[in-house]
């Protein structure tokens, strides 16, 4: 028990034969239960995990006869959680790099119901620039803005961590049936936090590299599908949360820059292409292209205004 909270930790393990013993083992004691979800790892993870049963009160191994992804994981290991009516459920991954002095920090503001969901920032510290590899530093920059505007938590940055703490109400609220599956899962899981009008914290965290976890993640390539998931997830909560549940209209302000910024962005980069390979364009002609870019993009910040507004409690 912490503070008077049952507390879970879903650790989603998936050929972590290395260092799952590292992670269940430096769990404090003050969690209750460990929930171990094997996704269909082809190595000794699992047996790794049998080995602490009789050792750790509180130790669940959940397998997954396929494999489904961290995002489909950590659904399973919620899932338990929220049928065991656990208060909190936090999630470190099985590879050891998440830091467990920095649990109570994740863990404070949820208990004490200041917010929903409490997740790490690895970013708030000095020494991220220089502990985490730069390709992964720059792409997690990168989803973290993209992320900022799919999600409306504009507060909130490092979007790609997995250390986070979610209290009872947001487990038993959500459909983790329908969360996405793979490594974009703390993205979808932030919109869809936002749509219902969760409280969002980042704590500062300590980053954890070069302790023998091996990643399968390639940032640069993971860029270009996660920002389509990004898309159809800004698209999915204008939809429920500023239509449906509650019209803004902001959705005008976006609706109408999403079409004059890129017409007269198009525009004149034609009236450009055309100056280089016909001749001499009319300056009519570029002043409108510049008035619908100008107009578009103002229309574009103006619904950001307004998403930030509208969200700026829910901290």
């Amino acid at each position: 028990m912490y503070q008077g909270k049952r507390i879970a930790v879903v650790v989603p393990a998936f050929n972590e034969e290395t260092l799952i013993g590292v992670t269940i083992d430096a769990m404090p004691d003050f969690v209750d239960d460990i929930v171990v979800v094997d996704d269909c790892s082809r190595d000794q993870t699992a047996a790794r995990v049998r080995e602490r049963l009789g050792r750790r009160a509180g130790l669940t191994l959940l397998l997954h006869e396929h494999n489904q992804g961290v995002g489909g994981a950590i659904a399973t290991g919620y899932k338990w959680c929220r049928d065991q009516g656990v208060d909190v459920a936090v999630v470190m991954a099985g590879d050891a790099q998440m830091d467990p002095a920095d649990l109570p920090a994740i863990l404070d503001p949820v208990v004490s119901d200041e917010v929903d969901y409490a997740k790490g920032n690895r970013l708030f510290t000095g020494d991220a620039w220089k502990v985490i590899p730069r390709v992964r530093y720059l792409g997690n920059s990168m989803m973290s803005l993209l992320t900022k505007i799919a999600s409306g938590y504009w507060h909130v940055a490092d979007s790609q961590s997995g250390y986070t703490a979610i209290n009872r109400k947001a487990l038993q609220t959500l459909d983790w049936d329908a969360m996405y599956k793979r490594y974009g899962q703390p993205n979808d899981l932030l919109v869809r936090l936002n749509v219902y009008n969760f409280r969002v914290r980042d704590v500062p965290v300590r980053p954890v590299y070069n302790i023998g976890e091996r990643s399968g993640i390639k940032p640069l390539r993971m860029i270009p599908p996660l920002s389509w998931l990004l898309w159809k997830l800004f698209i999915f909560r204008m939809k429920e949360k500023y239509l449906i549940r509650d019209f803004h209209p902001l959705l005008f302000f976006y609706a109408l820059g999403g079409i004059l910024f890129p017409g007269g962005a198009l525009f004149g980069f034609y009236l450009v292409m055309k100056r280089i390979l016909v001749g001499p364009i009319a300056g009519t002609s570029a002043l409108f292209a510049a008035f619908l870019a100008i107009m578009g993009l103002q229309f574009i910040l103006f619904a950001m205004w307004f998403d930030m507004d509208y969200n700026k409690e829910l901290r």
